[in-house]
């Protein structure tokens, strides 16, 4: 029994940092990974703002609310006992962050703001402007650093996780991680270990997602015998911009302060937006649900807009965009609200969006899937633990805007307490646990990369991973493009074989990193495209338009990938829904619940 457990907690961002902060001040030690300095972690460029039911505009809004917005905006598809633990903790994690200092913006009267956000009819959502997740990320690293200074918490920033040491009694004992400076292979010992590795977007090319959110460590330790689960759900964003690395995320928060989505309702219509009269301008979203408006779940927006641009050929300029319109708010208002989306807007396109539309288009933004954890935030193997967006369980098929940032943090809450208890009662550890074998195993598979001979380039092999799961596994699936993406993730396994990577320094060698990391990203899309197929049904961000409809009495289950190792990829097993609090109903958002 460990008196004073050592955690490792890997990844730097909201679930990771709160993970450490609760095994800290409860006298637990802590190794904190980060494939990037903390601060640059992907929760930074979270934007609208945190859920929390408090009610304080007088709405009736309840965390019970709260809990059934949840779970009927993700289908149903969400266990129902951590997502209510969820709800009921989110009004303290606000009066919490509020003490340690993040700016949230006021009302006249000093109290806390709250705007509405996607999914639901109440002022929910607390804010920092429009860059929220900075603010949150900067105070917990605050909270993080007065232990680091305490000796508690040891940073290793710039270290990127490769596996997960595990004995022969398949007990997590610590992790192997790679110096991306040096290249140096160490495994670190740990009594647990908490993985907040984040998202999965570069999958798919380009995403709203940092470029470094891979699921790179995610797919690691799927290989190694860790369950993925509800692989198929990822969420694209009703509202981003394109860019040559990657997709600007345009916040719902746009919406929330009464921005408007339109298409001129004659196709070809060229004019200047000043010249199209209120008449001739289509809010579709606001005719086809009346109730709900731009405010939508991010699932039914996408949808949408992909309908009118694709169905009714209305694209702005014939091009896949839409106007998302703010110029019919005052001035102060946006500075004061979304001052930090309009300056990404203005920076990347050029106009100012105070004064012209934003041209907007869906964009893969979340990963509702992600390693299974137990209610307890472990995984299959013991003293493995996941929190954050690399884990799957608060989300369900579609997850609501402002969510995420509650989750991560009641996540990190959660698993930190009870990775320290498992620590300090975990079993003996006998020799090394394993470890020296894995770093052997990771050393070999350094060496082969580097000094292979092959003729492919990684890059050009992951663009055309980004292609195959856009076309196939985005906003609309059909079994037939399913199929014919696995094929083709199939043959880019068989050419990474022959990967030759241009630079074979020891030192700092970024496109030997990805070129790792490109490896991880092929074996776990498989489980994105494989769950989809076997999903012969449309549920939340999962949508076939061969097979519409929900069909609870053979999918209202939890898909469970494990690794095969085989050419047939991984093998899929289904696991019964948690649905004790709130029975399934049909999911409308076009008339009242």
């Amino acid at each position: 029994m460990a008196s004073s457990p050592r955690i490792i907690v890997v990844g730097g961002g909201l679930a990771g940092l709160a993970a450490v902060i609760k095994i800290a001040e409860a006298g637990g030690n802590v190794d904190l990974f980060s494939i990037v300095p903390v601060k640059r972690s992907h929760s930074v460029c979270a934007q609208g703002g945190i859920n929390a039911a408090k009610n304080l505009k007088g709405e009736g809004d309840t965390t019970a609310q709260h809990f059934d917005d949840t779970i009927y905006g993700g289908d149903f598809l969400a266990n129902q006992t951590p997502v209510k633990a969820m709800c009921e903790a989110a009004p303290g994690i606000i009066d919490l962050l509020d003490r340690m200092g993040v700016p949230f913006n006021r009302t006249p009267e000093g109290l806390l703001d709250f705007r509405r956000f996607g999914g639901t009819l109440y002022h929910r959502t607390a804010f920092a402007g429009a860059t929220t997740g900075q603010q949150l990320l900067y105070a917990l690293d605050e909270q993080v650093r007065r232990y680091e200074s305490d000796g508690r918490v040891t940073k290793f920033e710039g270290w990127e996780f490769l596996s997960a040491v595990i004995d022969a009694k398949r007990n997590c004992r610590g992790i192997v991680a790679m110096d991306l400076r040096s290249m140096e292979l160490r495994a670190f010992a740990a009594d647990a270990v908490i993985l907040a590795t984040g998202g999965i977007g570069a999958i798919f090319g380009k995403s709203t997602n940092s470029v470094v959110c891979t699921g790179s460590a995610q797919s690691a330790v799927f290989q190694q015998g860790a369950y993925y689960a509800n692989g198929e759900f990822i969420q694209v964003h009703p509202t981003s911009i394109p860019g040559e690395d990657k997709l600007r995320l345009m916040s719902e928060s746009a919406r929330g302060e009464g921005g408007r989505v339109w298409v001129p309702r004659k196709a070809g219509d060229n004019r200047p937006f000043k010249q199209i009269p209120e008449s001739e301008r289509w809010y579709f979203l606001e005719e086809w649900y009346p109730k709900y408006g731009n405010l939508v779940p991010r699932d039914v927006a996408t949808r949408a807009i992909h309908k009118v641009v694709y169905e009714y050929n209305l694209g702005i300029d014939g091009q896949p965009m839409v106007y998302l319109d703010l110029t019919h708010i005052d001035r102060e208002t946006l500075n004061r609200k979304l001052e930090g989306i309009l300056e990404i807007y203005e920076k990347f396109v050029g106009d100012d969006p105070r004064e012209v539309p934003m041209k907007i288009f869906p964009g893969m933004h979340y990963t509702m899937g992600g390693l299974w954890v137990d209610n307890n935030q472990m995984t299959n193997i013991p003293g493995l633990f996941a929190a954050g967006e690399c884990e799957y369980q608060y989300h369900g098929a579609n997850r609501l805007g402002a969510n995420s940032l509650v989750s991560c943090i009641f996540g990190g809450f959660t698993s930190g307490p009870i990775a320290l208890k498992y620590a300090r009662n975990a079993p003996a550890v006998e020799g090394d646990g394993g470890a020296a074998a894995e770093v052997q195993r990771q050393a070999e598979i350094n060496k082969e990369l580097i000094t292979n001979e092959g003729n492919e380039n990684p890059f050009k092999l992951w663009r055309e991973l980004g292609q195959t799961m856009t076309e196939h596994a985005t906003v609309i699936r059909y079994n037939k493009g399913l199929k014919q993406s696995d094929q083709k993730i199939v043959e880019l396994l068989e050419r990474y074989n022959r990967v030759n990577l241009s630079d074979k320094s020891q030192w700092a060698n970024t496109s030997f990193a990805f070129a790792r990391q490109l490896y991880n990203m092929l074996e776990l899309s498989r489980v994105i495209v494989q769950g989809a197929i076997l999903r012969d049904e449309s549920r939340g961000a999962h949508y076939k338009p061969d097979f519409p409809e929900r069909i609870d009495e053979k999918f209202l289950k939890t898909t469970k990938a494990s690794y095969t190792g085989h050419i047939n990829g991984p093998k899929f097993d289904y696991e019964e829904v948690d649905t004790q609090f709130i029975k399934p109903r049909p999911r409308r958002y076009d008339v009242a619940k």
